[in-house]
């Protein structure tokens, strides 16, 4: 049996993704016209209906976002693969702390880490000496500044919103960080953490070929929208409510720029919610659609992604209450200063 060459293989693979790349491409072309001819030809719904625009909003919306959400984990999980969490804590540990706060804030964005990875997270970086400051810089990035959001963000509003999202997200994330760094608060983190100062941890790290990386990222496809699906798809139902029933008049008085308690009001409602970013952009895509103000939108989804419930939950397992008070406090104050910015400049 002739045997394959490494560059014979290498070529298929280039040719089997040409090939899956088309194929998504038309796909998502016919996108449209099947959720124009499904909604209004084919259930025969009113197209300045209520029902009509929500169906057609949902069916059009549900595999275009999915479609987006398949393409960009899997390139994302190829890029993960050059940012373990050892080498991370590396590149962390022993920098200057405004330097580190810059530089934690970016590798938050790229590193495959979120809330529920709190506490090994702080943990590591206790043991390797990265300062308090800098490991919440990073915290607070690597959930807020979500990489699929962003990109999903740009492929259903455009370069203004994303830009708008990745660039104060890094400064709330960069400021916040130095200022609970220059409060001096390590002596609130739990006692268990702070004995692990002590510790030691050895970590082998295995080197990867181009193989091996996307294999990572088709494992990425299966794991995260195996398991944000269920809230991209409620996400995709709310917006479709809202775009199909909420009228435009309404939601411009209660999220418009004129009323300066909008902000507040917005962050208020989303820090109960939880949703993953992913699943909180349609209801973005919605609001926006109907005329709410993009400061008063942005401080809901940064709210909801940052400040959740379930995050402050796992958050306690390492810091004290007072720690998380600070935390939510500092947090807060720069997602609503953003709102405000916002809304004053657009």
């Amino acid at each position: 049996m002739k045997s394959v060459s490494h560059e014979q293989r290498k070529t298929q693979m280039a040719l089997r993704g040409l090939g899956g790349l088309c194929l998504w491409y038309l796909l998502y072309s016919l996108l449209l016209p099947f959720s124009h001819f499904f909604a209004y030809t084919l259930l025969g719904l009113q197209q300045d209906s209520h029902l009509g625009a929500a169906v057609q909003f949902f069916v059009y919306d549900t595999p275009k976002v999915m479609l987006l959400l398949m393409l960009i984990v899997f390139a994302v999980g190829i890029v993960r693969s050059f940012f373990t969490k050892e080498r991370t804590r590396r590149h962390l540990a022993g920098r200057k702390e405004a330097v580190g706060n810059v530089l934690a804030a970016l590798l938050g964005i790229v590193t495959p880490f979120c809330s529920c990875s709190a506490v090994p997270l702080f943990i590591g970086f206790v043991q390797a000496g990265v300062p308090l400051g800098v490991t919440f810089s990073f915290l607070i990035a690597a959930p807020m500044i979500n990489e699929v959001a962003l990109v999903l963000l740009y492929g259903l509003l455009g370069w203004k919103p994303a830009a708008l999202y990745l660039g104060s997200g890094l400064l709330i994330a960069i400021v916040s960080g130095w200022i609970i760094g220059r409060l001096h608060l390590e002596h609130l983190l739990e006692d268990w953490v702070l004995e692990m100062r002590t510790v030691r941890e050895l970590v082998i790290e295995k080197r990867l070929t181009w193989p091996d990386r996307l294999a990572m990222g088709k494992t990425a496809v299966r794991e995260i929208v195996g398991k944000v699906w269920l809230y991209v798809i409620a996400g995709i139902a709310v917006g479709a409510g809202i775009h199909g029933y909420v009228p435009e008049d309404f939601m411009a008085s209660v999220m418009g720029k004129a009323q300066w308690w909008s902000v507040p009001l917005a962050v208020l409602i989303g820090i109960p919610m939880y949703s993953n970013a992913a699943g909180i952009v349609p209801v973005m895509e919605a609001l926006l659609g109907k005329g709410a103000a993009l400061g008063t939108v942005l401080a809901f989804t940064m709210s909801v992604i940052a400040l959740s419930l379930p995050e402050m939950v796992i958050l306690r397992k390492v810091l004290k209450p007072k720690l998380i008070a600070v935390f939510v406090a500092v947090v807060g104050t720069g997602i609503l200063l953003t709102g405000w910015l916002f809304n004053l400049l657009f």
